[in-house]
């Protein structure tokens, strides 16, 4: 549902100067696959050795990833991590927080 609701709200995602993508703890081929299938048009990072997403601080007790966006500046800086993400309005969300967080666009 998340994917589907990124890749719905393509066009006003990249109507900004951003790079986008999400993360799972499933392997490359199970997530080439997931993408391929949803026809998501932006990368799905795969880490099955949960490192990055445990550096993030998101892998959850039981190894999977909690269903957290991360907001990002140029510089790396975190100006916002959204706990509370919703699968099924993630595109719309994104949209409207960057707007909020002044992200500029193309």
């Amino acid at each position: 549902m998340q994917c589907k609701a990124l890749r719905d709200s393509a066009r006003e995602i990249k109507s900004f100067d951003v790079a986008y993508f999400m993360a799972s703890v499933d392997t490359l081929e199970d997530n080439t696959a997931f993408a391929a299938e949803h026809d998501a048009g932006f990368p799905i990072l795969a880490d099955p050795s949960k490192e990055m997403v445990d550096s993030f601080g998101a892998l959850m007790g039981v190894g999977f990833a909690n269903r957290w966006t991360y907001y990002i500046d140029t510089d790396g800086t975190v100006l916002k991590i959204d706990k509370a993400t919703k699968p099924a309005t993630a595109g719309r969300d994104l949209v409207t927080t960057m707007e909020a967080l002044g992200f500029s666009k193309i």
